[in-house]
């Protein structure tokens, strides 16, 4: 439960602009709690007061929770100079919503938008260990001694600075010099999958998250769709019941 001003409040819940809005709370077309209210900076508590606004109850929870299947082309910003971000394809007013972590410009796929910021940390602190999973198309045929070498981690930064953590490969099909993957990694490194990849001599040509923590990206959402999230799935990512051994869609 928050405190916010009712102009803001109203806002966000998306009955119009603070202009637009403020002029409805003049009017006297706002009732709070059974009292019309002429103050814009009048508080309100999300959790235990009730708002009317033209006789219609107007709810706004504190928190919004979005999954994104993010289109190649965009970045995972709040705001950016010259790309399309990440939220530019979210209808929503609410002030405040970032992605969860970040994927590369050219890479597409599930991306959580909150404005959650304790989650957020949750969900990306490296003791909690939460799956991502990718699936890739390399240039460069994957094997097996692979597959043991991601099982091992592997040397990824300059001179064998920086290492990643052990990953789970899995060879889905080979076809001529491409093999088509999965692979699931627990850190957030930058370029990480690439650069596993490079590590073996492998080029990733495409790259999609598939899942992340218990979300999984659902095969109806196309790029640039989203959905809100839904209760259960919100519960499963704040009580941290991730199964890291649990199924991987292909």
């Amino acid at each position: 439960m928050s405190q916010y001003r009712l102009d803001k409040y109203l806002a966000e819940a998306g009955l119009g602009t603070r202009t637009q809005v403020k002029a409805c709370i003049r009017k006297g077309e706002v009732i709070v709690n059974g009292v019309p209210i002429r103050r814009p900076e009048q508080k309100v508590d999300s959790g235990t007061d009730e708002v009317v606004c033209r006789g219609e109850v107007v709810c706004l929870s504190d928190f919004e929770y979005y999954l994104l299947n993010k289109p190649a082309g965009c970045v995972s910003a709040v705001t950016d100079p010259v790309s399309p971000t990440v939220l530019s394809y979210i209808d929503s007013r609410r002030t405040g919503l970032f992605p969860v972590g970040r994927l590369d410009k050219d890479t597409e796929g599930l991306l959580l938008i909150t404005n959650d910021g304790a989650l957020a940390h949750h969900l990306l602190s490296p003791k909690h260990h939460v799956d991502k999973t990718y699936y890739a198309i390399t240039e460069g045929i994957v094997t097996e001694a692979d597959v043991a070498a991601f099982a091992e981690g592997l040397h990824i930064g300059a001179e064998d600075l920086m290492t990643a953590m052990p990953a789970r490969l899995t060879i889905l099909n080979t076809e001529g010099s491409r093999s088509y993957i999965n692979v699931t990694i627990q850190e957030g490194k930058f370029h990480q999958v690439k650069r596993m990849f490079q590590a073996v001599g492998k080029e990733v040509i495409y790259l999609k998250r598939i899942s992340f923590g218990p979300l999984r990206l659902p095969d109806s959402l196309k790029p640039g769709q989203y959905r809100v999230l839904t209760d259960e799935e919100i519960t499963l990512l704040k009580t941290g019941r991730i199964d890291p051994d649990g199924p991987v869609p292909e």
